[in-house]
């Protein structure tokens, strides 16, 4: 599946989370953005200038902490997710 395909894909499942995405010039770091929590509510940041493969792991990484098991969602995106799912053994519930 294209890079481009997955991003979209995760960017919906962030939505179904009830969680803002955002592309937006971060200062340069190592990393290229991640999830927090603004006023209550969870946001993915993104570096707009991040290539396509650096946003889906961004994505990918922060999605993949939330609970997503009563999502439909595609094989592909639930691999992905097992991939970066952190150690926590407690999910995130979103909104």
């Amino acid at each position: 599946m294209k890079p481009e395909v997955v991003l979209e894909l995760l960017e919906n499942t962030a939505s179904q989370l009830g969680i803002r995405v955002s592309y937006e010039p971060l200062a340069t770091t190592v990393a290229h953005g991640g999830l927090c929590k603004v006023k209550g509510e969870y946001r993915i940041i993104v570096d707009k200038r991040a290539t396509c493969e650096e946003r889906v792991i961004t994505l990918a990484t922060a999605v993949s902490t939330f609970d997503t098991s009563e999502l439909e969602l595609a094989p592909k995106v639930r691999e992905i997710l097992r991939q970066y799912e952190g150690s926590s053994k407690h999910k995130r519930r979103a909104a």
